[in-house]
């Protein structure tokens, strides 16, 4: 199957209340173009310099979101555009985040990674580390970036129950962030290998790459 026929396939078995961010990291223009001139114009980048690149070569009216770990000193390259990041996991990075918006007179909406995976090659911050932050002194002093939700990556492994209650145990926190804080509103779980248990345990947001463009090589 093309791109275009993956994603609209996809898109017919989603529930509205889920948004598609179609992973395209190391995926050509051309190949973005086909599922850009089939409607879809939301797509998310892991690094910053292949998501300016692409920002530059194709159309203007296309939302990028930053999924993968961002550091603070790439943030300004990204600032004058990007329309979500998902990967923030500290303070630090809010603050560059906040300060780089301004500079743009933008307000730059982020999500907060929570570690959910039994995997230490993934980033993120804990539970409680994120109701820390969201509490702290510095954070209600930002006026240019807004934590809209959180997102989090569970193990990549064959073990679908495991996969299941790390996705379950973020939406439950999820769902209490939500009680104390009125702009968290998105939860982006769930990739091209389990975001059918991700939409089933609550997720608002996936993020497919392979499953829409094809194997990566």
């Amino acid at each position: 199957m093309s791109a275009k026929e993956n994603l609209i396939r996809i898109k017919k078995k989603l529930p509205a209340s889920v948004q598609l961010i179609a992973v395209s990291k190391t995926y050509p223009v051309s190949t973005i173009l086909e599922t850009y001139n089939a409607g879809h114009n939301v797509y998310g980048e892991n690094k910053v310099q292949e998501l300016t690149e692409k920002y530059y070569a194709l159309p203007k009216d296309i939302q990028w979101h930053l999924i993968g770990h961002l550091q603070s000193n790439k943030v300004k390259y990204i600032a004058p555009f990007v329309t979500l990041i998902h990967s923030v996991d500290s303070i630090k990075l809010l603050e560059e985040i906040d300060k780089q918006a301004n500079k743009n007179h933008r307000v730059i909406n982020c999500l907060l990674q929570i570690y959910i995976a039994k995997e230490e090659t993934k980033f993120g911050l804990s539970f409680e580390e994120a109701e820390a932050l969201l509490t702290s002194d510095a954070f209600n002093k930002f006026t240019n970036c807004n934590v809209i939700g959180l997102m989090g990556m569970a193990t990549n492994t064959e073990n679908q129950e495991q996969i299941r209650n790390e996705f379950r145990s973020l939406k439950n926190f999820f769902d209490r962030l939500k009680k104390k804080h009125n702009k968290i509103s998105i939860l982006s779980m769930g990739m091209s290998s389990d975001y059918m248990i991700a939409i089933e345990e609550g997720s608002t947001m996936i993020r497919v790459g392979s499953t829409i463009f094809g194997n990566r090589s």
